[in-house]
């Protein structure tokens, strides 16, 4: 069974968006803080940042044991970047996940 070309085109762009606002949120603080976020990423959960998309709860893990509270100005600026996208059903469940 073949995906909706139009349902794959909108699943890629919403790992592009959550991707790219996790990006610019961890480069904002430092690129040291980016590599231990994407490392962890990937020593744990063998992922990267795009497979947050289907799996947020490891982004969210990742923040917490890195950064302790200190973690949800991360998901604040993650989620402040993506409001005007929190209409769609897989970015708002994103959101929903990482910002607990």
């Amino acid at each position: 069974m073949t995906k909706d070309p139009i349902y794959a085109s909108q699943e890629q762009i919403g790992k592009a968006l959550i991707t790219l606002a996790a990006q610019k949120a961890l480069f904002d603080i430092g690129k040291p803080t980016y590599d231990k976020v994407v490392q962890m990423l990937y020593t744990k959960y063998y992922c990267y940042l795009p497979d947050c998309y289907e799996h947020p709860e490891y982004l969210s893990k990742v923040l917490k044991a890195l950064f302790g509270r200190s973690g949800d100005v991360i998901a604040e600026s993650i989620r402040t970047q993506l409001q005007d996208f929190m209409y769609k059903k897989p970015i708002a469940n994103f959101l929903q996940v990482i910002c607990r």
